[in-house]
């Protein structure tokens, strides 16, 4: 496996270079000499710097890691087959069936990233954020302030960590303890599911420690499920805004597609301008 390590930086240039900055969010205008992403681009979708992906293409940086890995197969829309390809060229086995993918397909790539005026975040089945869009940072902050473990909802709920110090105050019309047993009825489900999932286990294990609300949901096995919602977030530079809040189910590759969005023509839709205007960079990937 160690000769084929080679190959990674191949990989990552050619892929690179096949992908159309539009299907990634980028505007495609004139003077771009690079036939896909540029490395810049490329380095900010994962989450790294540039000069760590110049160092992976050209070989000099031989042993990414796998969070590396997967944040670059997700930044590139890699299919199942080319990810694992991904990981075993980095020396790496690809995760296992049993265990949580944070892998998203291409087509909900191309279609989230062609949907930038709406804040936007994809959570894998643990509630992990795997992808989110410039709008998401702008209107929740910026996740890559965060370590990657804790960027994760059901940490920002129950947690005691950065992800809970981190979250904007927010107000659901269906309430909060309504909320609450949503995820942790996600997570039980996932639980389920992913039975060798020693990353889900821990999050469950930190969550019932750290949080009797968290326990006695788990315990009780409260049943919840998502609807769409209304919820007022708390923020500190356009103040409250009401929003409508959608979760999207993908088929098949067992992820959660977050919207929040505002009707047209209304004062909250046009504090959502604002932040498009004001907002952060695109950082749509976990490193």
């Amino acid at each position: 496996m160690a000769a084929s390590r080679s190959d990674f930086g191949s990989l990552l240039h050619a892929w690179r270079d096949r992908l159309s900055p539009a299907d990634a969010g980028y505007p495609v205008g004139v003077g771009r000499r690079a036939p896909g992403l540029r490395r810049e681009e490329l380095a900010q979708l994962a989450g790294l710097s540039v000069d760590y992906v110049l160092r992976l293409e050209q070989g000099r940086a031989r042993h990414p890691s796998a969070q590396v890995v997967g944040a670059l197969a997700r930044a590139l829309q890699l299919s199942r087959a080319e990810r694992d390809e991904l990981y075993r060229s980095a020396g790496l086995l690809p995760p296992q069936d049993r265990t949580i993918s944070a892998h998203v397909p291409p087509g909900i790539q191309r279609l989230t990233a062609r949907l930038g005026d709406v804040p936007i975040g994809v959570f894998a089945a643990d509630w992990s954020l795997v992808w989110w869009n410039a709008m998401w940072s702008a209107l929740q902050g910026d996740p890559t302030t965060l370590p990657v473990s804790e960027r994760n909802l059901a940490r920002a709920v129950f947690g005691d960590g950065p992800a809970h110090a981190a979250v904007r105050p927010f107000h659901s019309e269906r309430g909060g303890e309504t909320f609450a047993a949503s995820i942790v009825a996600d997570l039980r489900h996932a639980a389920s599911r992913y039975p060798a999932d020693a990353q889900l286990a821990h999050l469950v294990q930190d969550l019932r420690a750290a949080s009797p609300a968290f326990a006695h949901l788990w315990a009780t096995a409260t049943a919840a499920q998502h609807t769409t919602d209304r919820k007022t977030v708390v923020h500190p530079e356009v103040g409250d805004i009401l929003l409508d809040c959608d979760v999207l189910i993908v088929p098949g590759a067992d992820l959660r597609v977050v919207t929040y969005t505002a009707a047209a023509g209304t004062g909250d839709a046009g504090k959502l301008d604002l932040l498009r205007v004001t907002g952060s960079e695109p950082s749509p990937t976990l490193s």
